[in-house]
């Protein structure tokens, strides 16, 4: 049983589900003048869209299933993200 757990839990991933766009990101961001917050949505630019943030966001996030996935470890992953 251990073993199948073990397995189903590395095979496991994170999807996101409905459309976002760079401008449902601007309103969610709107009236954020964080560090963080200008370097996501500089990013999201650079990137001409949100599809590489939910992929690389999701593929990290894998990593915290078995912890827990948390409001900061999803701030920690944006702001790699961003920096990356």
């Amino acid at each position: 049983m251990k073993e199948l757990i073990r397995y189903l839990i590395d095979n496991m991933y994170l999807d996101f589900q409905g459309e976002i766009s760079i401008d449902t990101v601007r309103q969610y961001l709107r009236g954020d003048e964080s560090r963080e917050a200008k370097a996501v949505l500089q990013k999201l630019i650079e990137d001409k869209g949100v599809d590489e943030l939910l992929i690389t966001l999701a593929d990290c996030l894998k990593d915290h299933i078995r912890t827990g996935v948390s409001d900061q470890i999803v701030r920690e992953q944006l702001s790699l993200y961003a920096e990356s």
